[in-house]
């Protein structure tokens, strides 16, 4: 007798799908949310991530800009100012340049320099990380955001936070910088190392800033990341678990603002720590995660960092994953980080 039960087909949207959903989602329930950037009307987003918001919601609500970021992001902070929620698409986080007096000085600012009186419901949405893009498309900076007063940062490793943490930026009432890999952006659901949003048709819930998530529990140590390297780190965790290394996975989930109480809590818990970051190593979130320990816990809380060196990211494939972190290279920093215990 054959087996009539159908299996269920695998999920076959990307995190640019889920990105356009909560979007879609936002915009019917709140007529005050406008999208507007490079690029994010008529082609749906360089990875797709605004595809049909045009068409259903109309050029009023969603509409391309010229290639002026300076321009755009500064219409964004007046926008908001006015009583709209605008999403702003800086395209690639490397265009921060362009247009970074927008957003050090006014978009963080303005609610703090008004006494409050001002207010600033905006989200900056832009694509950050490393896809063989060579050193002006392969940044994530996610520390210059966060070192800037007045801003929240979101960067999201999974694709339920994807979903659900841009439905509580859309709702936050604040300035937020809203990173989104181009890794977790290009990927089909199915095919992520680490899977944790609701069937197709149906929404993840909006998850609330500040409070990092153990998705993986171990013994030994603790792998502290956010973003992509996320992902990375349940490959990683895999690895070392078939050595008999037992490796707990913490989410940051939001530097800013950031968990300290939950990052002492999980440093308690395995006593070594070692802090993964795809940005740049000098003056990264890094340090800021070691410092916070250290002050609190001292010698009882051996540390190690994997990050990228201080370096421009190369154009070669083969230089790049010799730069950024890796699956390989987190296992290898948390054998290194076991034996530099022992001695």
């Amino acid at each position: 007798m054959s087996d009539q039960r159908t299996a269920t087909p695998p999920d076959s949207r990307t995190g640019s799908h889920l990105v356009a959903e909560a979007l879609a989602d936002s915009m019917e329930h709140d007529e005050s949310i406008i999208v507007f950037g490079e690029d994010v009307a008529q082609l749906g987003g360089v990875f797709g991530a605004t595809r049909r918001l045009a068409r259903r919601f109309g050029d009023d609500r969603v509409f391309d800009t010229p290639i002026s970021e300076t321009a755009f992001i500064g219409m964004a902070v007046g926008a908001a100012q006015a009583g709209l929620t605008p999403v702003v698409e800086l395209m690639f986080v490397d265009f921060i340049g362009v247009c970074f007096d927008q957003v050090l000085n006014q978009m963080a600012k303005n609610h703090y320099m008004s006494g409050g009186e001002v207010k600033l419901p905006l989200v900056l949405r832009t694509a950050v990380g490393c896809i063989g893009s060579a050193a002006q498309h392969s940044q994530v900076l996610s520390a210059t955001f966060a070192h800037i007063p007045g801003l929240k940062v979101v960067f999201p490793g999974t694709p339920g936070d994807l979903q659900g943490m841009l439905l509580s930026a859309l709702r936050d009432g604040n300035p937020v910088v809203f990173l989104e890999h181009k890794k977790l952006l290009k990927t089909r659901v199915a095919d992520l190392p680490y899977n944790d949003v609701p069937p197709p048709r149906s929404l993840s819930a909006p998850v609330p800033f500040g409070r990092l998530r153990r998705v993986v529990d171990g013994s030994d140590l603790t792998i502290v990341t956010v973003g992509w390297m996320v992902q990375l780190a349940h490959l990683a965790a895999a690895e070392l678990s078939a050595e008999g290394i037992s490796a707990a996975i913490v989410d940051l989930r939001t530097l800013v603002p950031l968990d300290r109480e939950g990052l002492l809590r999980e440093a308690s818990r395995t006593s070594r720590m070692l802090i993964v970051d795809e940005d740049y190593r000098d003056f990264g979130f890094t340090g800021e995660v070691m410092a916070i320990i250290a002050e609190s816990l001292g010698k009882d809380a051996p540390l190690m960092s994997r990050i990228a060196p201080s370096v421009p990211i190369p154009a070669s494939l083969v230089l790049e994953e010799e730069v950024v972190p890796s699956a390989a290279s987190i296992a290898a920093a948390a054998r290194n980080l076991l034996i530099k215990d022992v001695r």
